[in-house]
């Protein structure tokens, strides 16, 4: 088939590399460059034993202290918008035990299977990434927080995940940038088959070794709606409408992002998928032994990710409801670098806000957390759906690529 795929994110590029592989003729269509949405400055790891959906018990008791602190690492503007109000009562009533632990065994299913996707993918492209395969260490505080985490580590290992309760001591063994920090640590979860790579140089590399394969690239145009086919009815699409002309295809993948939900609307869909605004920064790296970490960090209680791609450190988080605003605030920037100097505080020598590379993007997020992937009650038939991901995109992209082949198989 034909098949026409919106977005060339990390979802549609990864999307576009399976449909490929399995001899499809693949257009690609984008507003930007690949990767230049929620995909390029993202956090860079690539969590696949370790996928606790925000959707958690916990958020009710956390409730006040991340709504109304002002350094907290989320944040709720109220708009004018009913998708926010309806995705935000649908996130609340997802944050009970059994959604949780329906989201997480679902997430680390996806997860496996993305795993096995992006080592084929590695193997068949060579992609130079700054692909690293170091682990992962979950930082908690307090011996409370690291109860709901030996609780939340008890169900992933039920359902196969490897992962240990480390020790102060043993993170710093583990990861020995950690010194100056060890007396903060109460605990920590360590998974050593955690990975990360720049994820902007994925897309890059997807696009270089797709484009020789034959996969037509049409960047810098937007899809604005589509021409559904005469006689059809509702049932089936014949093209998209773009800026410069309609792309006409035998089956359509909208890997849109945040953007997914009014043109899903427009074909009489409701995708639940709302931005989720994050930041980051990204730093050279001090190259002196133990200044900068090689071990993927997450720091639990500040919500920010630590991850090494090459000679850079990656440090990202927030997650704020604010509409699509894509301003950059320079306190939420230095909330990032206050935690580099807190958490690794030899990492690096940056010093001037440029040295920081400062970056936001919004993730499309779903309220449990689950992608959306496949086709939808309501919309055409040849229109397939690989959005939602929120900050999992690149860990799952290419488990969710896998069931869009299968989907258009079936």
């Amino acid at each position: 088939m034909h098949v026409c795929v919106l977005g060339a994110g990390i979802v549609g590029l990864a999307t576009a590399w399976q449909l490929e592989r399995q001899g499809h003729q693949v257009t690609v269509v984008d507003r930007a460059a690949p990767g230049a949405g929620a995909s390029g400055g993202n956090g860079a790891q690539l969590s696949y034993s370790y996928v606790q959906p925000l959707a958690d018990p916990s958020i009710w008791r956390q409730l006040p202290k991340l709504l109304f602190s002002p350094a907290s690492p989320l944040k709720l503007r109220p708009q004018l918008d009913p998708l926010q109000w309806r995705w935000g009562l649908a996130f609340l009533a997802a944050c009970n035990a059994r959604t949780s632990r329906d989201t997480t065994a679902r997430l680390l299913a996806l997860a496996a299977d993305s795993r096995a996707g992006f080592e084929a993918m590695r193997a068949d492209a060579a992609p130079d990434c700054d692909f690293s395969a170091t682990g992962k260490l979950v930082l908690y505080g307090s011996e409370a927080s690291l109860a709901g985490a030996r609780a939340q580590l008890e169900l992933q290992r039920t359902l196969g995940s490897q992962q240990r309760i480390v020790t102060p001591d043993e993170c710093v063994a583990i990861e020995p940038a950690l010194a100056g920090y060890r007396d903060r640590i109460a605990g920590a979860v360590h998974t050593p088959s955690e990975c990360a790579a720049d994820c902007l140089k994925v897309c890059a590399e997807l696009m270089r070794v797709l484009r020789a394969r034959g996969v037509r690239f049409v960047l810098g145009t937007e899809a604005r709606g589509f021409v559904r086919e005469s006689g059809a009815g509702p049932g089936r699409i014949a093209a998209v409408q773009t800026a410069q002309d309609d792309i006409e295809a035998d089956a359509f993948v909208m890997a849109l992002g945040t953007a997914s939900h009014k043109l899903g609307r427009a074909l009489g869909a409701y995708l639940p998928v709302y931005p989720l605004k994050g930041y980051s920064i990204t730093v050279e790296v001090d190259p002196a032994p133990g200044a900068a970490p090689r071990v993927n960090v997450t720091d639990s209680a500040r919500k920010v990710v630590f991850a090494r791609i090459g000679s850079r450190l990656r440090v990202a988080g927030m997650a704020e409801l604010v509409g699509h605003d894509a301003s950059i605030p320079a306190t939420r920037i230095e909330t990032l670098a206050a935690a580099t100097r807190a958490v690794f505080p030899h990492a690096s020598r940056a010093s001037r806000p440029e040295d920081l590379h400062p970056w936001t993007g919004m993730r499309p997020a779903t309220p449990t957390g689950l992608p959306i992937i496949g086709r939808l009650a309501g919309a055409p038939s040849n229109m397939l759906f690989n959005t939602g991901h929120g900050a999992l995109g690149f860990t799952l992209a290419f488990g969710s690529a896998l069931k869009i082949g299968q989907a258009l198989q079936a």
